[in-house]
């Protein structure tokens, strides 16, 4: 059975192509997941990539990756810097969850600097595009595979 690495979006990252593309590039959402999808299959895992745009739904998703994953990349947008409760939800579950983002948050608004995704989970990815999500699946089979 292939082992599941759940990526897990919040919100707006639904409008990726749209949205400041200045700040997130061309790609779409669907353009990630796909090469998400390519780049875990090299290595033997599969992907459940999903987005929301509400908390509780995010919340429930990683308590559901508790027994359906092996790891999590969270992109959890502007709840990055505003939800405890999200925090709470990655201490609260045993695969380990790699924070990732598209753009390089520390450069940004000064309200964007702090997260509170951070301090619960595993590693933080920043400011590499595409490239931040590849690196975090990479980190997350690090952290299955020492």
């Amino acid at each position: 059975m292939t082992r599941s690495i759940y990526i897990l979006n919040g919100p707006n990252l639904n409008l990726l192509g749209l949205r400041e593309p200045e700040i997130y590039g061309a790609m779409t959402l669907d353009d990630i997941g796909t090469a998400c999808a390519s780049h875990a299959k090299n290595a033997g895992f599969a992907t459940t990539f999903r987005q929301s745009n509400h908390e509780g739904e995010l919340v429930d998703w990683l308590h559901e990756a508790n027994s359906a994953a092996c790891a999590v990349i969270l992109n959890a947008g502007a709840y990055t810097h505003t939800s405890v409760a999200l925090h709470d939800a990655v201490r609260a579950i045993e695969p380990p969850v790699i924070e990732v983002h598209i753009s390089q948050t520390a450069a940004r608004e000064s309200f964007r600097h702090h997260s509170y995704i951070a301090s619960a989970a595993r590693g933080t990815i920043t400011g590499f595009g595409l490239a931040s999500y590849l690196l975090g699946i990479d980190a997350a089979i690090h952290c299955l595979n020492p």
